[in-house]
């Protein structure tokens, strides 16, 4: 037998990232090479520790998540039934931010994060971070920045970009 995660079977969980053929890839959207020589190779995440087979420990990664806050914050509630509004150009500021599906493909393909995982919080989660720092709706900007400026969580990229390549969702 052989244990993997998968869900969704069309590219939105994440739950089935692995390594295929040398590259960070979603199982369910990776095509088959039909060729009767190739001998494709597949493997867990790179760099993560292995609960058993392809199925890696995510909690790191998740916790890194966690530590961003990734929600609105907000001064002052909403008074019921009160949305917070957001300008249209503000909204599009926010395109190709959130369509992360947190993988961590980018992340376990980075060197940077191979190296740091304790402390480096990866291209997803920077992402992620950006994503709320600039949401104009958020009124903790200024905390986030400072909870992601540090000689570690943040500017130990190096810009190598694998993250963009390996990315199932073209995120950048």
């Amino acid at each position: 037998t052989l244990s993997l995660r998968r869900s969704c079977r069309e590219g939105i969980c994440g739950s089935c990232a692995m390594n295929i053929d040398g590259q960070n890839t979603l199982a369910c959207l990776c095509k088959v090479n039909r060729d009767p020589a190739h001998v494709g190779k597949v493997a867990p995440l790179p760099h993560m520790f292995v609960v058993k087979d392809l199925v890696v420990d995510m909690s790191n990664f998740y916790a890194q998540y966690k530590s961003i806050k990734p929600y609105l914050q907000k001064r002052e509630k909403a008074k019921p039934g009160q949305e917070y509004y957001q300008s249209k150009e503000s909204r599009l500021k926010l395109d190709g931010l959130y369509e992360c599906i947190l993988c961590a493909c980018c992340s376990t393909s980075c060197p940077s994060y191979w190296w740091n995982s304790d402390k480096y919080l990866g291209p997803a989660v920077l992402l992620a971070a950006y994503r709320w720092i600039i949401d104009s709706r958020d009124d903790s900007t200024a905390e986030r920045l400072a909870q992601v400026d540090d000689a570690f969580k943040l500017y130990r990229c190096k810009t190598i970009m694998n993250c963009a390549t390996v990315c199932p969702k073209g995120l950048n």
